[in-house]
């Protein structure tokens, strides 16, 4: 790899803390490859804990620009574009790898119309168009994404779904399609630890007789917290118990439900954890009520604790979930499935020792190790 000494490549995100939630270890592979690490991003969003100060101390060049979520944010993203098109031209950069929809789509065209003309690399962390989607997603996200296509060197999908619909468009020539399983996870430290439920639960106040229900996602419409509030509503049962980490913007929202529901003494919402593993040994099951998931890692590091999940069916949660076997799956948004799948696992002790059991093993291939080699292929084929 001697040939790639000197050279820059721009990460592209639309979410300030995603480079450091997800995808610090394709950095340090980049950086052992030789490569300058810049990160352009909107710093003023962050979902995810971090600082432009810690991606310093690590080597990597912040680039502040105004990208934002949506689409409809037509003036703040063409000046993003234009943004990042300076940034290729002015700082020599030789490669992009973009991610999220709206970064995915200004980083491609930035650079198909730069002077530099980057390799392209775009990891699609859940297309937005899927089967059972919405028309208006179809209409708005595919047409803009198989345009896109025709300006990238290799197209990373994360699950099966995505795969087979990103293998129909067309790539730049000699561009490739290839699927990871996600970010891949620790799984030394996402483990079940001996003896930690009890200390965990004292800390967080989780009394030792009750179910314990975690969620850990960012607290919007998608992720749907609320059906499982409502679920445990519903059951009116005091030992049922649920953690909610994480911030977002329907914070204040799910806050009221739980008034409205009297819950404030069981229901609790913890705010961003950095300390997943941690929080997880105080778990008896996690709930993942996603309506929409590319894949969805929370759930595999749940798993990987050997702790059962709840998940709501989608293209992501099948790449792993396995009804009946290491969790219960539920249609997305149902409150009665998900109250019936509680109710199941809380008093079912012989079925939830069973699932709890053959958790870490059906996701043993999402090992951050496998995810690692598959990432330093699609580095060495593309980049080099």
């Amino acid at each position: 790899m001697a040939k790639l000494q000197k050279k820059k490549i721009l990460i592209v995100t639309t979410i300030g803390g995603f480079l450091q939630q997800f995808e610090m270890n394709n950095v340090h592979i980049l950086q052992e490859y030789g490569f300058e690490v810049h990160y352009a991003s909107n710093f003023d969003n962050m979902i995810y804990e971090s600082d432009r100060d810690s991606y310093a101390s690590q080597g990597i060049v912040c680039h502040p620009i105004e990208i934002q979520k949506s689409p409809l944010r037509i003036f703040e993203n063409f000046r993003a574009f234009c943004h990042l098109r300076r940034i290729i031209d002015e700082e020599n950069i030789q490669a992009v790898h973009c991610h999220n929809p709206t970064g995915g789509v200004l980083a491609r065209l930035a650079a198909i119309i730069s002077r530099q003309k980057p390799k392209v690399i775009y990891t699609a962390h859940g297309l937005h168009f899927y089967r059972g989607a919405k028309m208006k997603n179809w209409i708005l996200y595919y047409p803009v994404e198989w345009f896109c296509a025709h300006f990238t060197d290799c197209l990373i999908t994360i699950n099966k779904e995505d795969r087979i619909r990103a293998g129909h468009f067309r790539l730049k020539p000699g561009g490739i399609v290839r699927r990871i399983h996600g970010v891949g996870i620790d799984s030394d430290k996402f483990r079940k630890i001996s003896g930690a439920r009890e200390e965990v639960r004292k800390e967080l106040g989780i009394p030792d007789e009750a179910f314990h229900i975690i969620t850990a996602a960012e607290l919007n419409a998608n992720k749907d917290q609320k059906t499982v509030i409502e679920a445990i509503a519903s059951l009116n049962d005091p030992d049922i118990y649920y953690s909610l980490c994480g911030k977002g913007p329907t914070a204040d929202q799910l806050k009221q439900l739980i008034g409205e529901k009297g819950l404030q003494n069981r229901v609790r919402l913890l705010g961003y954890q950095t300390h997943m593993e941690i929080v997880l040994q105080s778990a008896d099951c996690f709930a993942f009520p996603s309506k929409r998931e590319g894949l969805g890692v929370a759930a595999v590091e749940a798993l990987a604790c050997e702790i059962p999940v709840i998940a709501a069916d989608n293209r992501g949660t099948r790449e792993y979930m396995a009804d009946g076997v290491n969790g219960i799956v539920c249609p997305a948004g149902s409150v009665e499935a998900f109250a019936e799948a509680i109710r199941t696992l809380k008093s079912d002790k012989e079925m939830y020792d069973r699932m709890a059991g053959r958790c870490r093993q059906s996701v043993e291939h999402f090992n951050l190790s496998d995810t690692d080699k598959r990432m330093r292929r699609i580095y060495r084929q593309v980049l080099e």
